[in-house]
């Protein structure tokens, strides 16, 4: 009996076994009638074949901007990559990324979730990284009501004026002793310093602070721009514990909060001695932050980590290498800079110095610019963006969750809008009105819409008043009778476009 009851319980196991793997059978048919009448109701976007695991991670390379556009020649202006198991939209026209921007830019407004600019940023608080809310919008309407409307800004003609000054007068010392000057040391200690004192007051140049500063500007834009394998395979995070990431970050989050912590102390210690952040010297943005804190004007309780975020965010911002790259190109093109030189002086005339008064007679000066970021957008592809909900895009469905990256840099260089884009030439500025604030989605180094950089007026005044101060008092040229063929363009690695090696110039003072 026992022996038949064994029998029929390996009879029932075995059609029990048989049955499930039936099921299972049916069940990945059904799944695969359903995916492709899923398929087939969709219009999914071109997406290159990937690997498991990796997805399409090993086609990004050291320059992705580069390996992107390269892509899109293939498979077109949006396509799908998959990184890791992140899907992501890449926009390589400028007819697409108008519909990112403007006609849908509310639902590509958020920002993904980063782990590393959320350790640097304390959880995201900045204006560049949050995601997509009522903070944010509290935070932004802070940033361009209070912190960067065009009469702030302008009341920081001094500081530039006396920055760029400056600038000058190290050249100048400099051309005596040696052969050749470092120009992009020269212009990163420029828009330090100017950010400096327009943030937090006073500059951190000289002795052991400068030199501790500067090392933790350069380490924190290092870091902001590493690519953190935890965003896109999250079961791998533990790695960046294991090569040292985590630590190296943590280490540099404690030392900037300490620093920070420093200097909003002390800035409430002198508002309680009575400094009226209107009042000369008073005015950076330390002390409009926490009047806007104490006097709750924001409408919300703007905390610590906030003010510290934001000022994270202007210098991530306002450190960029724009004038190194611009400079290289005039010592490629001397034609254009004798151009450029010509119409600096003749505005100058007699005057000793250039003003910012002076900036709006110099129209060549400003396409030379606006040339220079169109062939190399300081972060080419922006910061990515998230759509917030599914969407239907040129035809194509794109599911709610899927993150975005606008290739400005390969927009800028697209033969479809731009005469022979490979070559520097400004004066082709001079044939149209296109300019970079986000009306125009041909031309986009700071982006567009709701998520477009807040401080380009800002930025821009820098650059222009350092160029015209630059070739107004020197010829420049490559040292030791280098040839314009000789100068290396090749770019570095990180979150924005800058020169791999500086730029080494042989500057002659401008005589009369």
């Amino acid at each position: 009996m026992k022996i038949i009851y064994c029998k029929t319980e390996k009879k029932m196991a075995l059609w029990t076994v048989s049955l499930f793997c039936f099921l299972v059978f049916i069940a990945f048919i059904c799944e695969g009638f359903y995916n492709a009448a899923s398929s087939s109701r969709k219009k999914l976007l071109p997406s290159p074949s990937r690997f498991p695991i990796i997805g399409n991670l090993h086609q990004l390379g050291l320059h992705p901007h580069r390996s992107l556009h390269l892509l899109s020649k293939r498979y077109g202006p949006l396509f799908l990559l998959n990184l890791g198991s992140v899907p992501v939209l890449v926009v390589s026209s400028a007819d697409a990324a108008r519909m990112i921007m403007k006609d849908h830019d509310l639902i590509f407004s958020n920002r993904p979730k980063s782990i590393m600019a959320g350790k640097l940023m304390y959880g995201a608080k900045d204006i560049a990284f949050a995601p997509y809310g009522e903070y944010w919008r509290q935070l932004r309407s802070i940033c361009v009501l209070q912190l960067l409307n065009n009469k702030r800004v302008r009341s920081f003609r001094r500081v530039r004026e006396e920055e760029t000054t400056l600038m000058v007068e190290k050249i100048r010392k400099s051309c005596s002793s040696s052969s050749s000057i470092n120009l992009t040391d020269l212009l990163v200690s420029l828009t330090n310093d100017t950010v400096c004192r327009v943030a937090l007051g006073r500059k951190y140049c000289v002795g052991e602070e400068g030199k501790t500063f500067k090392w933790m500007l350069r380490e924190y834009g290092d870091l902001l721009g590493t690519f953190f394998l935890g965003d896109y395979i999250p079961w791998l995070a533990w790695i960046s514990k294991i090569n040292g990431l985590d630590a190296k970050v943590d280490k540099m989050v404690k030392v900037f909060d300490e620093f920070l912590e420093g200097i909003i102390e002390e800035h409430r210690e002198q508002m309680k001695g009575g400094v009226n952040c209107d009042e000369a010297g008073g005015s950076d943005f330390v002390y409009l932050l926490l009047e806007i804190q104490t006097e709750n004007r924001a409408g919300f309780r703007l905390e610590a980590d906030a003010i510290k975020a934001i000022i994270l965010d202007v210098f991530a911002a306002g450190t960029d290498t724009t004038s190194t790259v611009l400079v290289a190109e005039l010592l490629r093109h001397p034609k254009i800079l004798e151009k450029l030189q010509k119409e600096v002086r003749e505005v100058a005339g007699r005057k000793l110095d250039i003003t910012e008064d002076d900036l709006e007679k110099m129209p060549f000066l400003r396409a030379v610019i606006k040339e220079s970021l169109r062939l190399h957008t300081p972060a080419p592809l922006l910061v990515p963006r998230e759509s917030n909900q599914s969407i239907k895009l040129m035809g194509y469905d794109i599911a709610a969750g899927t993150q975005v990256l606008v290739n400005a840099w390969a927009i800028g260089r697209d033969p479809s809008l731009w005469d022979n884009p490979e070559e520097f030439h400004p004066e082709r500025f001079f044939e149209t009105d296109i300019d970079f604030k986000g009306l125009n989605f041909e031309f986009i180094p700071f982006g567009a819409g709701r998520r477009g950089c807040p401080g380009v007026t800002f930025a821009m005044a820098v650059n222009e008043l350092a160029l015209a101060k630059l070739v107004h008092k020197f010829n420049l040229a490559l040292p030791n009778g280098g040839k314009e063929s000789d100068m290396d363009m090749n770019e570095g690695t990180g979150i924005t476009v800058h020169k791999k090696f500086p730029v080494l110039v042989a500057a002659t003072p401008q005589s009369g």
